[in-house]
């Protein structure tokens, strides 16, 4: 069997089991064990942390995917790797320095509301540096298509870890200061696991030079940098607006709505990382038949999985609310539902054009990832704006759906006009086709008047027919010659 299909596989499991803890951190363990304050202050270090983080890896573990299979010698790829643990240090260094010199200032900008978050600032700094090396060193293992042991690393691990520390917290082994010490401790023990792994696979030699195309690989970086700022824009900007537009409590309905669709991404999450440097190798190697292959599977296969989880939420999605009712006590939440149904849309219109943005981003067209990152976040920024004060909160999520919508059919179109590819076949029809009749059949299906049986059972019809007709329609190759070998090894 294909590594793809075999790593992919695992990398779903694993983003799954994460996804179900992080639910049960989110709702439950979280709010009930640590208190609202302290919730509060983790979330909003963390969330700064992780906007730092992109400034502080500056875009070098998408340089390593992208330039490590272009040369042939050993020399020179240890050269690239070596520069990617070079160059962040001249943007750690200095903004770490000013970060401890205006500890104080920083502080009391933070902690305007909440006065509590300055005494913990140093997270922000401190999970930045280590969340940079780790992706940094987790691209190491993605070049030499390993990628499994790094996704537990970066999917489940930190889930893993904060659930620990809420249940060290409850019992009373830890106060709230050791809670974050342990947590810092805990991303260093992570980033120590990924070296020795990513050196266990591919030691280089560590001699200080640079590569012959490095201003290339700097360029590269700095684009990438940049998109990835647009890109943050898109996830993180309808929260920020909503919270300036509308009452808290719309902002958390909205949130957990787009908490449950994160899980439609599960397939993308787990194909990319081994898809990326597949990719990358493709095109360094001008081989137009492989990539096309590559781009019709994953399209395809991303749409199949997708499509499936699309249809589990979205059938069950009266049963998954009156969940969370039960947990929370506040019927609010029910408000949005069609934000499931919008963003689902949007994340099924990125499983159909499958690894197009791999194939943009790792190809000498990539000056203009950029350009499609920021013009989509300008664009959502302004339909936001108009879309919230037209029909509420829900206008977020139109305007995200909007946005997305047509800038993957934007980049579907470049990626047709430049390589003459594109990812549709016959079997994109009869996947939509699954996807919708799924939908229809099951949502207004109702088995038992109890909400948790209503939902394992139509869970259990939902799978055996989306894999019964998806195993006689050979709709994926790949999961058809999975489900045959697993069928042999019983």
């Amino acid at each position: 069997m294909s590594f793809i299909v075999k790593q992919s596989f695992s990398n779903i499991l694993i983003i799954l089991f994460a996804f179900t803890l992080g639910a049960l951190n989110t709702l439950f363990f979280y709010p009930s064990i640590i208190g609202t304050e302290f919730y509060g202050i983790i979330l909003i270090l963390l969330a700064q942390s992780n906007i730092i983080q992109p400034i502080f890896s500056f875009g070098l573990q998408h340089s390593v995917i992208k330039f490590f299979s272009s040369v042939e010698s050993k020399k020179e790829k240890d050269k690239i790797l070596i520069l990617s643990l070079i160059t962040p240090l001249f943007v750690i260094v200095p903004i770490s320095v000013l970060f401890i010199l205006n500890y104080n200032f920083i502080g009391n900008y933070l902690s305007t509301e909440n006065p509590s978050i300055k005494k913990y600032i140093y997270i922000i700094i401190s999970i930045a540096i280590s969340n940079a090396y780790f992706e940094i060193f987790y691209s190491w293992c993605k070049v030499q298509k390993k990628t499994v042991f790094g996704n537990f690393l970066k999917e489940f691990y930190q889930r893993c870890l904060i659930t620990i520390l809420l249940f060290l917290y409850f019992f009373k082994l830890i106060d709230f200061e050791y809670f974050t010490y342990l947590l810092i401790f805990g991303y260093y023990l992570r980033l120590i696991l990924i070296v020795f792994y990513s050196l266990s696979i591919y030691s280089p030699s560590f001699k200080i030079s640079f590569p012959k195309n490095f201003k290339e690989i700097l360029y590269y970086s700095l684009l990438i940098f940049l998109s990835g700022f647009g890109a943050s824009i898109i996830i993180d900007v309808d929260a920020a607006m909503l919270g300036k537009l509308v009452q808290d409590e719309i902002v958390a309905y909205y949130k957990i709505a787009i908490f449950i669709t994160a899980i439609i991404d599960s397939p993308s999450r787990a194909l990319f990382q081994i898809l990326n440097p597949m990719v990358a190798e493709t095109i360094n190697k001008k081989n137009i038949p492989k990539l096309e292959q590559l781009y019709k599977k994953s399209s395809s296969n991303l749409l199949l999985v997708s499509g499936f989880i699309s249809v589990l939420i979205c059938s069950n999605i009266d049963d998954i609310y009156e969940i969370i009712y039960t947990l929370n006590s506040d019927n609010g939440f029910r408000l949005a539902i069609p934000v499931v149904f919008y963003i689902s849309i949007c994340k099924l219109s990125s499983a159909l054009v499958g690894c197009v943005n791999s194939i943009i981003s790792n190809s000498k067209y990539y000056y203009t990832v950029p350009f499609f990152s920021i013009s989509s976040a300008i664009t959502v920024i302004f339909l936001n704006i108009y879309l919230i004060d037209k029909i509420g909160f829900i206008g977020a999520a139109v305007s995200t759906m909007i946005v997305i919508i047509l800038f993957n059919f934007l980049k579907l179109s470049f990626v047709m006009y430049k390589f003459k590819i594109q990812p549709f076949s016959k079997d994109t029809l009869y996947i939509l086709a699954l996807i919708l009749s799924n939908f229809l059949i099951f949502y207004n299906l109702n088995i038992s008047d109890q909400f948790l049986l209503n939902f394992v059972f139509k869970c259990v019809f939902i799978f055996f027919t989306y894999l019964s007709v998806t195993y006689f329609m050979n709709l994926s190759k790949e999961l058809n010659s999975f489900l045959k070998i697993k069928w042999k090894e019983k």
